[in-house]
């Protein structure tokens, strides 16, 4: 039988230490993968070509509440993708977009929808959190047809 053994020794190298081994390399190699899947789909602006996101950044850039609040300049950082409050379906967009200014920081909530998938996003609601857990609406959609906007 065929065993690993130490370099220069006879002994095989314990469980435990195998054990060990491995978690550490497969751990090691499991946040990689996440550091580089997270970088590929940020640089690649999976999120921030959509609709829904372009929309959203434009009602925050456009808020004088919010920028005064952040301070300039802004700062739109990248999304988290193992939060579970990030999700997109076929009809529904719920974003939390990390923002910052000189000021402050804080997430920028999205909830975006569309009535089918060939049909065009519109923003439902639209608020900043700031970092010290103040938050600032930036957009309503009002109106049960969706034709009223109000922008708060």
């Amino acid at each position: 039988m065929m065993w690993q053994k130490y370099a220069g020794s006879r002994r095989s190298m314990p469980l435990g230490a195998r054990i060990l081994f491995h978690g550490v390399f497969y751990a090691g190699g499991f946040a990689i993968v996440y550091y580089l899947i997270q970088m590929c789909l940020s640089s690649l602006e999976f999120h921030s070509r959509a609709l829904y996101y372009k929309l959203a950044v434009e009602q925050l850039q456009s808020h004088p509440e919010a920028q005064e609040a952040l301070g300039p300049p802004l700062n739109i950082h990248y999304l988290k993708l193992i939060d579970r409050e990030n999700f997109v379906d076929i009809v529904d967009a719920k974003l939390k977009i990390p923002v910052s200014g000189s000021k402050s920081e804080g997430l920028l909530y999205v909830h975006s929808s569309r009535g089918g998938p060939f049909q065009r996003w519109h923003l439902d609601e639209v608020f900043l959190e700031l970092k010290d857990g103040q938050q600032i609406p930036v957009f309503k959609l009002s109106g049960e047809n969706g034709d009223e906007v109000k922008k708060e």
